[in-house]
């Protein structure tokens, strides 16, 4: 007969497989999250509307629209001012889909990731 080497622990040890099943879920409720992220848009706006870009819930640019009318295509300066608008209305978007992952992802991640540990993605790497 072999002993369980957990039975020290007192009460036979943890259930190994309620465990891995435990993990499996979370899995599959993280992956179900990060769908819905992806299947979601987000418009990112400047300047009135002049500039409008789509990101999806992961930061994925999807589309970038322009407003006709309100730029020269050849002045340069018009031009230098587009680029920035279009970086700005980005930074609008890819912000709110930042927070939106939080919000749908947090719950999964454990909140804040092991005790004495920053929350993930400050960990420098």
């Amino acid at each position: 007969m072999t002993q369980n080497p957990f039975d020290a622990l007192g009460g036979g040890g943890f259930d190994m497989n309620a465990l891995l099943q435990q993990a499996q879920q979370m899995q599959e409720q993280l992956q179900a999250a990060q769908e819905r992220l992806t299947d979601t848009v987000i418009d990112g706006t400047v300047a009135g509307g002049a500039v409008t870009v789509k990101v999806n819930g992961v930061g994925d640019l999807m589309a970038v629209e322009i407003k006709a009318g309100g730029f020269d295509g050849s002045d340069a300066d018009d031009l230098s001012d587009l680029g920035d608008m279009i970086v700005a209305a980005y930074r609008d978007a890819k912000s709110q889909a930042d927070a939106l992952a939080g919000e749908a992802l947090g719950p999964l991640a454990g909140g804040g990731g092991l005790p004495g540990m920053p929350p993930s993605g400050q960990l420098g790497f």
